[in-house]
């Protein structure tokens, strides 16, 4: 998970590398149990995420995340699931909709996309490369495939003037 400094490298990046895996584990959850944001993150950083667990050396092992930055994707997320979902679905090719996605590969697109509508200091490069690293660690498939299409497809619509 690389990128300009500050936006997704060290050490702050590698902090919001690791808040975005976190953030698409925590939107999974609730989407699987159809929990609220504030809930999911309390138990999420109480029981997941304990100081001591993690450290901010990325040659040590598990890293902190930036909690501000995963805070932002989750209740970001959560307050605007419809609209994600409609850009989304707008970008799926065929027969595919939002519905049809696994859950998993929902969570990450929404959070993606999360970002490249409302963080324009992040390079949509950058959101995409971080979401197919986060896609990498869950899935060996065509997945990460369809991911980048639809990235790709929507970092076009949203960020114009950038690509």
């Amino acid at each position: 998970m690389t990128g300009p400094a500050g936006n997704g490298t060290e050490p702050s990046g590698n902090r919001r590398s690791a808040a975005r895996l976190a953030a698409v584990q925590a939107l999974y959850e609730m989407d699987m149990v159809d929990a609220e944001a504030d809930a999911v993150l309390e138990e999420f950083l109480a029981k997941r995420w304990r100081p001591g667990d993690y450290t901010t050396d990325p040659n040590q092992g598990l890293i902190e995340p930036d909690k501000e930055w995963l805070g932002d994707i989750v209740h970001g997320v959560s307050a605007n699931r419809d609209k994600l979902d409609g850009l989304i679905g707008g970008a799926l090719s065929g027969q595919w909709t939002v519905n049809r996605l696994e859950t998993l590969i929902r969570v990450i697109l929404r959070s993606a996309v999360y970002e490249l509508d409302n963080k324009p200091s992040v390079p949509a490069s950058v959101v995409i490369d971080e979401y197919l690293d986060v896609a990498h660690a869950f899935f060996e498939g065509p997945e990460t495939g369809l991911v980048n299409g639809v990235l790709d497809r929507l970092a076009r619509d949203l960020r114009t003037r950038e690509l």
